[in-house]
């Protein structure tokens, strides 16, 4: 891809800003994780999308007054010795390559360049990315600039971005899908490598660490998230992660997992018996979660309502989970079932954009992850495949991973 995709998506953000407005957005910075050691740098994806730079401490910053645009970016200086230690810092002319930006400055004067900027200019607005999930998140570097703004131009209106990137990025480009479409087959590699080295008596974490490699052997730089890989009853527990549990005999093994290529994810989950058979009560809860899977696939198109996809799975529960005595009313399928069957999937594995009242539309990529969780039975099950909403239907982007009984019997049964 080029810089031209980047501009491309400036140019979508643009025409969603309003005369006399400012946007500001925040490449963020790497937490100190204990004294001289920080964690590993990503960027915000919201300035990843609409630059396509990678470094940390930079801010992009777009204007429209009069009916002019004009962009910015603000990135660290010459690091000069230091970058013998952590390497150098990205030149004026690597920006510009990179995100097509011909305005660079540097970083330690974007205050008072803004100052300059809003005391000779008729700008009345400030588009910042305000998301915040939970009450006692660290607040980001847009929210701490929030409270600057209001406290030095109080009769300045700010603006939440997060609802418009949530729009922008909705919809996949071409190379957004090539790299999601890579991250998947990465995935998949490593999933089958988990089932080729599944047997009894196995630690949670070498299984895990068979999927680690692959992935590092196909270069990839991170997961899309950390691996949950549960055995038994564990696999009731939605987001469990210790991965420090004994695979036993006659265990299921639950193995949500993606690999993230160039800040894009897959996320893939498969269930499968570590001896590589399903004992027949496996068997019948397997089936139940893929045909319910099935059924949700099939009804994905565009015009569908998102929340539907959910009302869909609980129905086709509630019918063959009376079947075999285990539920008579929708409270009872949730004691099994309590999460959703579906989130959009892109350059974050929850990716950004609100469900409420929202319709499918072509270019979207959800997942489909219907599952079933009995803790009496020490049964946990989900499936997830990442899926394509198209013209007319949807696309399974993951389909060449296997998933029927049949497929993962074989395939766990192979000699190689």
């Amino acid at each position: 891809m080029s810089h031209a995709d980047f501009a491309k998506n400036r140019r979508k953000l643009e025409k969603r800003m309003e005369e006399g407005t400012a946007a500001v957005l925040f490449a963020g910075k790497a937490p100190c994780k204990r004294g001289d050691e920080y964690y590993p740098f990503s960027p915000d994806r919201n300035f990843y999308y609409v630059t396509g730079v990678e470094r940390e401490n930079c801010v992009f910053l777009m204007t429209k007054i009069g009916g002019d645009v004009q962009e910015t970016l603000f990135i660290p200086r010459d690091n000069g010795p230091l970058a013998k230690w952590v390497g150098a810092n990205m030149t004026a002319e690597e920006a510009t390559e990179i995100s097509g930006i011909s305005d660079i400055r540097w970083i330690d004067e974007f205050r008072e360049e803004l100052a300059q900027l809003l005391f000779r200019n008729p700008i009345h607005t400030m588009l910042l990315d305000l998301e915040h999930r939970e009450w006692d998140d660290v607040p980001t570097p847009a929210l701490l600039f929030a409270e600057e703004i209001r406290k030095r131009y109080p009769a300045m209106e700010i603006l939440d971005a997060y609802p418009v990137f949530g729009d922008l990025r909705l919809l996949k480009e071409d190379w957004e899908l090539e790299r999601m479409r890579k991250a998947m087959d990465i995935t998949r590699l490593g999933l089958e490598s988990m089932m080729r080295h599944a047997k009894p008596d196995t630690m949670e974490y070498e299984m895990e660490a068979w999927f680690d490699l692959v992935l590092k052997q196909n270069g990839v730089r991170d997961k899309a998230f950390e691996t949950i890989a549960a055995a038994g009853e564990r696999g009731t527990i939605l987001h469990y992660s210790q991965n420090n549990g004994l695979a036993k005999n006659g265990d299921l093994l639950l193995v949500d997992c993606g690999a993230q290529v160039d800040w894009y994810n897959g996320d893939i989950t498969r269930t499968f018996p570590v001896n590589g058979k399903f004992t027949d009560r496996q068997k019948k809860i397997y089936e139940i979660v893929l045909a319910g899977q099935q059924k949700v696939i099939d009804a994905i198109r565009p015009g569908l309502p998102f929340a539907r996809l959910n009302e869909i799975l609980k129905e086709h529960y509630l019918e063959e989970l009376k079947k075999i005595g285990l539920a008579e009313t929708m409270a009872d399928v949730a004691k099994y079932y309590y999460h959703g069957v579906s989130h959009y999937l892109g350059a974050e594995t929850h990716d950004i954009g609100r469900y409420t009242e929202r319709m499918l539309q072509p270019g979207m990529v959800l997942t489909v992850e219907p599952g079933l969780y009995i803790e009496e039975w020490a049964i946990g099950i989900r499936i997830e495949d990442d899926v394509l909403v198209t013209e007319d239907g949807c696309e399974v982007m993951t389909s060449a991973m296997i998933k029927t009984v049949e497929e993962i019997e074989a395939f766990m049964a192979r000699e190689d």
